[in-house]
This record gives C-alpha cells, sequence and structure tokens, in this order.
C-alpha cells in the first residue's frame, strides 16, 4: 500500500493509545446524565429524547464495532459481506432522506435511493482508482468508512434539496403555472427554483470546508489524532474527504431535483402537485 507522501517536519515520539473500557464508556455516559439532568431543571421537555437518542447511539455503536472487528479481519475478508453492509447503510440513508423530504411524492423513495447509489459509487470509484488504489477494491479499512460518510452526507443533502425543492413547487404554483403560459417550458419555469434547492443542499458542506481546521476539527480527523496518526497525514485524508463531500452531495442534490422535476410535470408539461 502506498502512502501519502507527505513528509513531516517534525520526529513524533511513540503514541501509545489509550484504549477505552466499558467503565470508562460508564462515564462518560454520565455527561449525558447530566444533561438529562439540566434538561428536567430547566423543565426543556428533553429528557426522554436524550434518554433514547444515548441507548440507541450506544447500542447501535457496539453493534456496529463488533461487526466491523469480523469484517476487518484480515484472514476472514469477504466481499459480500462488505457489500450487504453498504447496501444496509445505503437503505437506510434512502428511507430517512425519504422521510424528510415527503411521504406524498410517489416513487420518492427509488429515486432518493438511486440519487445516493450514484453519487456514492461515482465518488468511492473515483477516490479508489485514482487516489488510494487499495489491493483490493473491497477492502473494509477503506471502502467502509469512505462510503459511510459519503452516504451520511448525501443524505443530508438531498434531505435539504429535495424538501426545499418540493415545499417550494407546492406553494408557487400560480408563479410556475404564469411562465408556462407565457411559453416557458417545465425546465424554464422551475430553473430558479431548482437552483436555490441545490444551493441549500450544500450550505451545510460549504460552511464546513470554510472554517475546517481554524474553527472545527471533523471527527474524522480528530478520531485520527486521538488514534495516534501523525497530524500531517490526517490532515491529508481529511482534505481528500472534504472533497469527497463536496462532490457526493452536488451530484446527488443533482439528481434528486432532477428527479422530482420530472414527478412534478407529466407528459403535456402541466405541473401536478404532490
Amino acid at each position: 500500500m502506498r502512502q501519502i507522501p507527505f513528509v513531516s517536519l517534525y520526529t513524533y515520539p511513540l503514541i501509545t493509545l489509550i484504549q477505552l473500557d466499558f467503565v470508562s464508556l460508564a462515564l462518560a455516559a454520565g455527561m449525558m446524565a447530566i444533561a438529562v439532568g439540566l434538561s428536567a431543571w430547566q423543565r426543556l421537555g428533553l429528557e426522554w429524547s436524550l434518554t433514547i437518542a444515548t441507548g440507541r447511539a450506544v447500542i447501535q455503536l457496539l453493534i456496529m464495532g463488533a461487526l466491523l472487528s469480523v469484517v476487518f479481519d484480515k484472514q476472514n475478508r469477504n466481499p459480500w459481506l462488505t457489500l450487504v453492509i453498504l447496501g444496509v447503510m445505503l437503505a437506510i440513508a434512502a428511507i430517512v432522506a425519504r422521510n424528510r423530504i415527503s411521504q406524498k411524492v410517489p416513487r420518492l423513495l427509488p429515486l432518493v435511493w438511486g440519487a445516493i447509489f450514484v453519487a456514492t459509487l461515482l465518488t468511492l470509484s473515483y477516490v479508489s482508482l485514482l487516489i488510494i488504489r487499495p489491493a483490493t477494491w473491497y477492502d473494509p479499512q477503506y471502502i467502509i468508512p469512505l462510503a459511510g460518510i459519503t452516504i451520511g452526507n448525501a443524505m443530508n443533502g438531498s434531505s435539504i434539496a429535495g424538501e426545499r425543492f418540493v415545499s417550494t413547487l407546492n406553494s408557487s404554483r400560480l408563479e410556475i403555472e404564469t411562465h408556462l403560459s407565457l411559453g416557458a417550458t417545465p425546465q424554464q419555469a422551475v430553473a430558479q427554483y431548482r437552483r436555490e434547492a441545490v444551493k441549500a443542499g450544500m450550505i451545510p458542506t460549504l460552511n464546513t470546508m470554510m472554517v475546517v481546521g481554524v474553527v472545527t476539527l471533523p471527527g474524522i480527523l480528530t478520531g485520527q489524532l486521538l488514534s495516534g496518526v501523525d497530524p500531517l497525514n490526517a490532515a491529508a485524508y481529511q482534505i481528500l474527504i472534504m472533497f469527497m463531500l463536496a462532490f457526493a452531495t452536488l451530484v446527488t442534490t443533482l439528481l434528486i431535483t432532477e428527479g422530482l422535476f420530472r414527478q412534478f410535470f407529466n407528459p403535456a408539461a402541466q405541473l401536478t402537485l404532490h
């Protein structure tokens, strides 16, 4: 496996990784207990939500950690198991994004699934073939983390762009039909709304890119630093990930808005609301 050609200006001493056991995690859960107490004290009504979120996060992450420990075993690596994990991640992301956009639009789930799938496939293919070039395409050490963060970001971008586009089309019927009556094509009538929806879907990613490393340290970079990775190498991977997320989010939002546009107009170029 080739290494990213970054040469550190300093020689880093051997860093010992501090392992977290169940006692450490129990103490960490104390922060959530304090948060629940603060919510009760201030009568925010978040106690149940915080408790459920804490429980789900612990259960889901422990299950995922146990599963990945099996998948990452170099002696038992199976491409089919990797594909199953990616398929489950993709299916859940599509369902969540569909629910956030609308449950009234017909055939929305296949549309969202296809958009996220295409964006993730294009992104991972580019990164795997041209940049990282792992020994095997299904190497879970690379494909699962990169796919997970790409799918998650694509899900968020598609949710924001799709919800914005659907709500705008439903609330702007008079304006759209006026453009159509004056001779505009459906594409021309909704072009501005589509651009605004795509821009809205890109805002979180662009905002993160603007301040990354200055105001915030992303989770991936923080995790690598905590595990003892050379900071320059960690920064290099974070740069790669930010570019991946920007590309995947843009592709997903373009596909989602294009697919929604086609569902809001019939063959006679008439607007049909959902």
